[in-house]
């Protein structure tokens, strides 16, 4: 495998990016697939934190992402930088919401629920009856790709989340529609040169289904929790897949790592040197 030509986009979690040779291929899709708790979205935050503080210029063999975007299915911009606030020291977290395209899909999403429009739709009955409108003749995923489309190449994109948009596409035929999207998104990352996280959450969806969403993932890693020494809980993060990458990380036993999270460093890893 040629690692040493290969360029890479930094994960931006500094204990990770060593192990892969600088970060992961750009133009791959990469699902977070985890426990609840077990780590994903600290992993998502600790990344867009790291490339919001880089300067926009690439090292050797390396690709920083011209542009941040981080696209919310129901949270608010506010909510998800309120919680980044309070999970880290401001000295990590300072001018985040200026670095970082957000896009808020929340909108669109429950006026296709039975969600009532004053729940979450701040500007009254217009614009409700506006979405409503917009829903009879479109989708989630219609939404999603216009705000996709809006990227530049050569970006980091975190899509949180695909279990929020699953639950929409839970039928048979709607299911096949969602899977079409992302082989369609795992292909076409690749023309743009931009690395896209997707958040799954583990054992919602049938494992079937769960698996297929895999299978159009570049890259899967896993995040859960195992039982420590002394019955103490501990997170662990898995690369269950990774396309050109796998055959080098499992010549060095680099499979699975135990996770810390902290206020201070965000997401980190420590290498368990072991045979899965």
């Amino acid at each position: 495998m040629s690692d040493q030509t290969t360029s890479r986009m930094p994960t931006g979690i500094t204990s990770l990016d060593p192990v892969l040779n600088g970060g992961v291929v750009p133009g791959s899709l990469i699902l977070l697939l985890s426990d609840i708790g077990a780590g994903s979205a600290e992993f998502a935050y600790t990344s867009l934190i790291t490339h919001a503080r880089m300067k926009k210029q690439s090292g050797e063999g390396l690709l920083l992402p011209e542009e941040i975007r981080y696209i919310s299915i129901t949270r608010t911009k506010e909510d998800i930088i309120g919680e980044i606030n309070r999970s880290f020291k401001k000295d990590l977290t300072e001018g985040i919401a200026e670095r970082v395209i957000f896009r808020d899909l929340s909108a669109g999403y429950f006026e296709r629920s039975v969600v009532p429009a004053n729940w979450y739709d701040n500007q009254g009955g217009v614009v409700a009856r506006m979405q409503r409108k917009k829903a009879e003749h479109d989708s989630i995923l219609a939404d999603l790709i216009a705000t996709l489309d809006e990227g530049r190449p050569k970006s980091l994109i975190i899509l949180d989340s695909l279990t929020d948009i699953a639950g929409l596409y839970n039928d048979p035929g709607r299911w096949n529609n969602l899977v079409a999207f992302l082989r369609g998104l795992q292909r076409v990352a690749k023309t743009w040169n931009t690395t896209i996280f997707l958040h799954l959450t583990r054992g919602i969806l049938d494992s079937y289904r769960e698996l297929e969403i895999c299978d159009c993932a570049d890259a899967v890693i896993l995040f859960k929790w195992e039982e420590g020494s002394g019955q103490r809980r501990q997170r662990i993060m898995y690369f269950m897949k990774f396309r050109g990458v796998m055959p080098y990380l499992e010549e060095r036993d680099l499979v699975k790592f135990a996770v810390r999270i902290g206020a201070s460093s965000g997401f980190d890893v420590e290498n368990i040197r072991m045979v899965i």
